[in-house]
């Protein structure tokens, strides 16, 4: 019998739907139950492509004994981390200070007062290597409840307290000058794996922000060092398992220094990022493997990820039935030499060196990650484009991982960012309608009369929660793209809805610090606030790059001085942990730069000369330079206005720090006035 979870919009809830265990979702009805009830919450908090909240699942959720136990004691809450970041936010903090560590599935007791008292992760069902069976720990809290009350709301009190005493430093009154970037640059060199590309150790995770940083540090600078750390890297990463090598796109990270063989999940953040990063990377070195995975990835955005409604799926798990019932992982994706040998015959040895496969093995149970060992050019190029083919249309018919199909306006606004670019880089118009088409599925289902954003949807209707500061910021970022690779000025007119309301219910009017959640959102235990870029640009990084650019657009005096007020935390952030705010670092380049408001006029872009400049002007490495094109003194965008013909002829105006350089008609002229 289905509980209550039955008709969330979130697939990860919807796992939980047939539990015994009797969840509630978070809202005020849950905490009121416990109230009533006088038993503590226990919640969980997950993520649908997460590999051990499934075995948490299968091993205690689906057990009869568990649930009951659950039920009787306790009232619990089933979240989706991705739909409701704040929530998680909040809860991890209060996991870390507590033991030092955290990640999912999150284990969290409360008081009906919602205030956390026992933490914990991933819980065995039997006790192992030091931890206790989750059974244990229910009945511990169960008992402690019962007879040490006082004892437990006073813990809970004070970590509530602790938290709310966690003031963050807002950093610099100033944004990050010369001297802050070059000390990020130095501490990056410090870390950097100079032999194997990328950042630390195991596990290791594709730096896409921090190589958007070097690269448009190169750009604004020379640095050869910032190039070749950039370069290497996704080389490193490109040739590497964490590398889709037959289907495109890229893994979440490697559990291992080499990129060699990654936890498998796949998810549209990461591939948006790192397929824009590519596509910059072409545009800064003219790379042919750069190219060719910004390609593949954005085709494999298409290929798995579009929604019929027109939006991308947030993932596709690590598991999936290895073909004998068993859900495994990886195994959608791994390769023995015998499976080379039934799809391949004779080109299965070509097909394991190039790849790779050993008889060994380089994964579990012999079977390995395909990689390019080897790196490329090295093997007759049409026979490995046969073997690639037939290996990817035989992986077709095994049992497909997993998708999560919620779309997320802020993961979706990083993939309309990438297609935009990398459709007009590459011309390829079908990738730049698939960036339009997530775009129309935004505005017509995600933001309502007020511009307020609802943070995620399923099947064509939108969930309960609201937006929170990565939405905005995110999604005006991807409609700047878009308004700059289109000449569609309305993309620039609902960026600047979204960013005004950036402004008016997420901004701190005394500081200019950013929250990650609206001055009228729920209130929670604290309200959450984090400018450090993880797995995704922060909230505050992205909004202080997209008022930034809505700033060179408009001419905008307070979304400019909004962004450099943000940034003041970079400076503080960037010398002293560079791999942890590397948006916030290339938003800083940006500023440094400009940035550069390039306006190319024409009667139409689909005209040859006009479409040459507009093209030249998009492929300029000058760091966040914007972009507007259309007719001369078009309404479509403010940089339009008193900007005609020069003789009759299309051009470009180049604009820098309230100076023009005279217009030009020669592409060759623009080109080098964007990389100066």
């Amino acid at each position: 019998m289905a509980n209550r979870l039955a008709h969330a919009t979130s697939p990860y809830l919807l796992q939980h739907a047939d539990n015994p265990v009797d969840w509630w979702s978070w809202e005020a009805a849950a905490f009121e139950e416990a109230r009533q009830r006088n038993v503590p919450v226990f919640l969980s908090v997950g993520y649908s492509a997460c590999h051990w909240c499934h075995v948490m699942a299968h091993e205690s959720f689906e057990d009869e004994a568990t649930a009951a136990f659950m039920n009787e004691h306790f009232v619990s809450v089933k979240v989706d981390r991705e739909e409701r970041p704040d929530v998680d936010a909040v809860y991890m903090e209060a996991v870390q200070a507590a033991t030092g560590q955290g990640g999912w599935p999150m284990s969290v007791f409360l008081t009906p007062d919602a205030e956390p008292f026992y933490f914990g992760t991933y819980f065995p069902p039997a006790p192992r290597s030091g931890m206790p069976s989750f059974r244990q720990v229910l009945e511990g809290v169960r008992q402690a409840w019962a007879e040490r009350r006082d004892e437990v709301t006073e813990v809970a009190g004070k970590i509530v307290r602790d938290l709310a005493e966690r003031e963050i430093d807002h950093g610099s009154a100033r944004p990050p000058g010369e001297q802050e970037q070059a000390q990020a640059l130095l501490g990056l060199t410090r870390e950097y794996d100079p032999r194997r590309g990328g950042f630390g150790g195991a596990p290791k995770f594709p730096p896409s922000m921090v190589i958007e940083f070097l690269l448009r540090h190169h750009a604004r600078t020379g640095s050869e060092g910032a190039l070749q750390m950039a370069q290497d890297t996704c080389e490193r990463m490109a040739r590497g398992g964490i590398y889709d090598q037959l289907g495109g796109g890229f893994a979440r990270y490697s559990v291992d220094r080499d990129w060699t063989v990654p936890h498998f999940e796949k998810m549209l953040y990461d591939n948006a990022l790192l397929c824009r990063v590519h596509a910059h990377l072409w545009r800064s070195t003219g790379s042919e493997q750069a190219r060719r995975v910004a390609l593949e990835t954005a085709d494999f955005m298409v290929r798995e990820l579009a929604t019929a409604e027109g939006g991308f799926a947030s993932a596709l798990d690590a598991d999936s039935d290895d073909g004998s019932g068993r859900h495994v992982e990886g195994a959608y994706y791994v390769w023995t030499p015998e499976q080379l040998r039934d799809v391949l015959g004779d080109d299965a040895p070509l097909a394991a060196q190039h790849f790779g496969v050993t008889e060994e093995g380089t994964f579990e149970e012999g079977r390995s990650v395909l990689q390019l060992p080897q790196g490329e050019g090295v093997v007759d190029a049409e026979r490995i484009a046969s073997v690639r083919e037939r290996l990817f249309r035989a992986r077709q018919d095994r049992p497909a991982p997993g998708r999560d199909d919620k779309v997320v306006a802020s993961w979706n606004g990083l993939a309309i960012a990438a297609l935009a670019e990398t459709g007009a880089y590459f011309d390829r118009p079908d990738l730049v309608e698939a960036a339009v088409a997530a775009a129309d599925l935004l505005v017509r289902l995600h933001l309502d009369d007020r511009a307020r954003l609802v943070r995620t949807s399923r099947d064509g209707r939108a969930g309960g929660n609201a937006g929170v500061l990565e939405d905005y910021a995110d999604v005006a970022e991807g409609f700047l793209a878009l308004a700059s690779v289109t000449g569609e000025g309305v993309w620039l007119d609902f960026a600047g809805l979204l960013l005004d309301q950036v402004l008016a219910r997420f901004t701190d009017p005394d500081s200019g610090a950013l929250y990650d959640t609206a001055a009228d959102a729920e209130r929670l235990i604290r309200r959450p606030q984090d400018p450090t870029d993880n797995a995704t640009p922060a909230g505050w990084t992205a909004a202080a790059g997209a008022l930034l650019s809505y700033a060179a657009h408009t001419g905008s005096a307070p979304h400019r001085t909004a962004a450099e007020r943000a940034l003041g935390v970079v400076a503080t952030l960037g010398p002293r942990v560079p791999r942890f705010i590397g948006w916030g670092l290339a938003v800083a380049e940006a500023l440094l730069d400009g940035p550069r408001e390039i306006a190319v006029v024409g009667p139409d872009l689909a005209d040859g000369a006009t479409g040459t400049l507009h093209r030249t002007a998009l492929l300029g490495t000058a760091p966040g330079a914007v972009v507007a094109a259309g007719a001369p003194d078009g309404d479509e965008f403010p940089l339009l206005a008193d900007r005609p013909l020069v003789a009759g002829a299309p051009a470009a105006y180049v604009c820098r720090n309230f100076t023009c350089d005279a217009p030009t008609t020669d592409p060759e002229r623009l080109r080098t006035a964007l990389s100066s």
